[in-house]
C-alpha cells in the first residue's frame, strides 16, 4: 500500500496507533484499545443516539450496499461508507478544530457488469469538513452526504445519499419498509473465540430510487439497500487477517447477513442474522453458516474468491453466490473487494460482498 498523500500516509495508521502493531488484524483492527471504551454484553442501543458518532471507541463506520437495477433490467450496485477512526482516546467534551484526534474516511463504489469505480476521501475531525450528527441524521465528508429526509419514526427511515468520483456519481433517495434489526445479542455481536466484539445494528430493508452518472451516460435505478452501522474498540482478535461477509435479500422476502472471520492459526469465526420478512431477527452463533469458496478470480491487486457456496442447515439454505462483476476491487488506503452478487439455489435473490485481508 502506497501512501499517496501526507493524509493519507496518517490514515494508513488507523485505527491500529492506539497499539503497537500493524500485523495485529486486518488493518491493524486487532489491537490492544487500552484507554478507549469496549462493547459489553447487555447494553441496550439507544435511538436516535446510536446513529451518531461514539468518539469513546476507536473505530465505527456508517456503509450502505445497494443492489440496484436499471429499466432495461442491467444490474448496478453501489457502496457508500463513512469510517471515523481515533488517533488516541477522548474523554469528556470532545476536541474541537485540528487537536481533535478524530480522522475520518470516505469510501464510495460503483459497479456494473463490466466496469467498477470507486473513490476515497480523506478528512480530519474537528473542523467540520467530515461529521455525524444524530438528529436530524446526517453522515458527510466534503460533499458526500447521507442526510435524513422524512419525518419518520426513526432517524434513518427516510435518506437521501449523494457521492461521486472522477468518473462516477449518484444521487439516490432511500424509504425504510421495516424496522432496525440487531445482530448477535441485542446488538452485541462476537466477533472470535477470544471475545471480541461490536456493536452492531442495520437498516436492511430500504427501497432505493435515483439516478447514477456514469462515463457513457445517465442511467435511472431502483432496488434494495442495507445500512449497517457498527462501532468497537479492538473488533479482531490478533490473529484475524481478514472477512468475508454477506448481506443477502431473498426473493420470498427473508434476508440473511453473515460473514467468517479468517484466522491465520485456526478455523474461521462464523456468525449470522436471518431476518424474516417482518424484521424479526434470529442470530447465530459460530458454526452455523458455512461459506465455501468455489471460484477465484485474479484482480488488478489481488486473487479473490468471486463464486461462494453458502449453507445454513438450519434455515435449509443452500445457495451460490456469483459476483456480477469479478474485477470490483477497491483500491482504496485500505484495499478490499467489493461489489453486488445474484444469489441462485434454495433462495434466490441479490446481495452484496465485501471481502478483506486479500492480497498484500
Amino acid at each position: 500500500m502506497n501512501a499517496k498523500s501526507s493524509a493519507v500516509a496518517l490514515f494508513s495508521l488507523l485505527p491500529m496507533l492506539a497499539g503497537p502493531a500493524v500485523s495485529q488484524g486486518f488493518a491493524g483492527l486487532g489491537t490492544d484499545a487500552e484507554g478507549f471504551s469496549r462493547p459489553s454484553l447487555g447494553t441496550d442501543l439507544s435511538f436516535p443516539k446510536d446513529h451518531g458518532a461514539h468518539p469513546d471507541f476507536r473505530i465505527e463506520w456508517w456503509y450502505l450496499t445497494a443492489n440496484l437495477s436499471a429499466s432495461d433490467g442491467r444490474d448496478y450496485g453501489i457502496q457508500w461508507t463513512l469510517f471515523r477512526s481515533a488517533v488516541a482516546p477522548e474523554t469528556g467534551t470532545p476536541t474541537e478544530g485540528w487537536q481533535s484526534p478524530q480522522i475520518w474516511m470516505g469510501h464510495a463504489g460503483l459497479t456494473t457488469p463490466d466496469a467498477h469505480f470507486s473513490a476515497e476521501r480523506l478528512a480530519r475531525g474537528g473542523i467540520g469538513q467530515a461529521g455525524v450528527l444524530a438528529a436530524p441524521f446526517e453522515a458527510w465528508i466534503d460533499d458526500w452526504r447521507m442526510a435524513a429526509t422524512g419525518d419518520g419514526a426513526d432517524e434513518f427511515d427516510a435518506l437521501s445519499l449523494t457521492a461521486s468520483g472522477p468518473d462516477f456519481s449518484y444521487d439516490l433517495t432511500l424509504t425504510a419498509t421495516g424496522p432496525l434489526v440487531p445482530h448477535g445479542d441485542a446488538g452485541y455481536s462476537v466477533k472470535s473465540p477470544q471475545g471480541q466484539a461490536s456493536y452492531y445494528y442495520s437498516q436492511p430493508f430500504y427501497e432505493i430510487a435515483g439516478h447514477l452518472s456514469l462515463p457513457d451516460g445517465d442511467v435511472e435505478v431502483t432496488g434494495h439497500g442495507w445500512l449497517d452501522r457498527e462501532w468497537s474498540s479492538q473488533p479482531l482478535s490478533e490473529t484475524q487477517d481478514g472477512w468475508d461477509w454477506i448481506s443477502l435479500h431473498f426473493d420470498g422476502g427473508a434476508k440473511l447477513m453473515g460473514f467468517r472471520l479468517r484466522d491465520r492459526e485456526g478455523a474461521p469465526f462464523t456468525s449470522a442474522t436471518w431476518i424474516d420478512p417482518d424484521g424479526t431477527p434470529t442470530p447465530y452463533g459460530n458454526g452455523a453458516l458455512t461459506l465455501t469458496p468455489l471460484e477465484e478470480t485474479e484482480t488488478s491487486a489481488a486473487t479473490v474468491p468471486t463464486v461462494w457456496q453458502v449453507e445454513m442447515p438450519g434455515r435449509d439454505l443452500d445457495v451460490r453466490l456469483e459476483a456480477i462483476n469479478p474485477q470490483a476491487w477497491m483500491a482504496t488506503s485500505f484495499p478490499y473487494w467489493e461489489g453486488p452478487v445474484r444469489v441462485t439455489g434454495s433462495h434466490p435473490g441479490r446481495g452484496y460482498l465485501e471481502m478483506t485481508g486479500y492480497g498484500d
